[in-house]
């Protein structure tokens, strides 16, 4: 396996920075292209956004280069197509949006490598589809009020969306699942864009992002990528576009798309966390992936508290004990699956 499954996601590197004060792709084989179905001439999205290249890495599994107007620079995304899929097919097929973490070493083949989403996937007629996450990658960033590139939200609800509609015969059954950063991704924007999205799963997502410290530690987090602020903008100052970002105050937004929220709360070592380890990194690992799991824990805990203040329904499973790392997140992952296809009305393939 390519990279641990207990990998930490950026939000871990931001919070070790916070807590102790210290200011691509892999190769992969290829496979034969003669079993699956090739576009002469991919279709392009409403604003130019293409396909360039397909590397098929096995009959179900090809990774897209996308050219992305939205974003001003090409994306990996990688497509798992179900058994009995074709190109030319008259019909659709229920999508899956899987959107990893900050963490720079997350690529479009994270989701695979670190949970068993293949296998899950491999029993239900749905496409999934995994985009490289990039960093910031989920929100259009404000740029001070001038909005632009990078454009991430367009790139997910619109050309990516329609890159799939038109060139892989994705259907309007749609779900957003992600962790981490991408469960902030998938819950914002199926806030943000009412019906686009039948479900949508938070796996340790930041779900209130104008909490108290917690803005603060996504400027700490976002550091990595020059002027934090360009995101969201300055906390406070232009509170209105984070306000308009934050699945908190989107809540309302939320009926008729079923949810699942899931996260650890008390930052403790749990049953799924490594227990050979040296002290030093078994406090590294407290105060990393702990801290982290408590935020994103605090923050899960008022937006399902909110969701329900208001009579929207919402599955949370807020855990208690465990750190910030992939095998909750397969876990979760594994527990939601039934709910999200029947959300998108998939079928048990034979």
């Amino acid at each position: 396996m390519g990279r641990s499954k207990s990998r930490a996601s950026a939000l871990t590197a931001a919070l070790t920075a916070l807590v102790l004060g210290i200011g691509l792709v892999p190769a992969m084989s290829s496979a034969s292209a003669s079993t699956t179905a090739r576009a002469a001439a991919p279709v392009p999205a409403d604003d130019g956004a293409q396909i360039t290249s397909e590397r098929w890495l096995d009959p179900s599994t090809v990774d897209l280069t996308v050219q992305s107007p939205a974003v001003a620079q090409t994306v990996t995304v990688r497509v798992r197509v179900p058994r009995g899929w074709q190109r030319d097919s008259a019909r659709t097929w229920p999508v899956v949006f899987a959107l990893g973490g900050g963490d720079s070493a997350d690529t479009q083949a994270t989701w695979m490598e670190s949970t068993d989403i293949e296998d899950v996937a491999a029993q239900w007629d749905a496409l999934v589809v995994m985009p490289d996450p990039g960093q910031a990658g989920f929100t259009d960033w404000y740029n001070y009020g001038n909005f632009g590139a990078p454009a991430w939200e367009k790139f997910h609800t619109v050309e990516l969306r329609q890159l799939i509609e038109r060139n892989f015969r994705g259907g309007d059954r749609r779900a957003a699942i992600g962790i981490s950063s991408g469960g902030l991704g998938a819950i914002t924007m199926a806030g943000r864009h009412p019906g686009v999205f039948k479900f949508a799963a938070s796996y340790s997502g930041l779900l209130h992002i104008t909490m108290p410290g917690v803005d603060a530690s996504l400027m700490l987090l976002n550091s990595s990528v020059g002027d934090p602020f360009r995101i969201w903008g300055i906390p406070v100052v232009h509170g209105a576009n984070w306000r308009a970002n934050n699945p908190y105050d989107l809540a309302d937004k939320f009926r008729g798309t079923g949810l699942y929220v899931s996260s650890g709360t008390t930052g403790n070592r749990g049953p799924l966390d490594p227990t050979d380890m040296t002290l030093p990194e078994a406090i590294r690992a407290r105060l990393v992936g702990g801290v982290s799991e408590q935020m994103t824990g605090l923050t899960s805990s008022a937006f399902v508290n909110r969701l329900r203040s208001l009579g929207i329904p919402v599955t949370a499973n807020l855990y208690g004990d465990g750190w910030h790392q992939w095998k909750y997140w397969d876990r979760e992952m594994k527990a939601s699956w039934p709910a999200i296809m029947q959300a998108v009305d998939a079928q048990r393939v034979p």
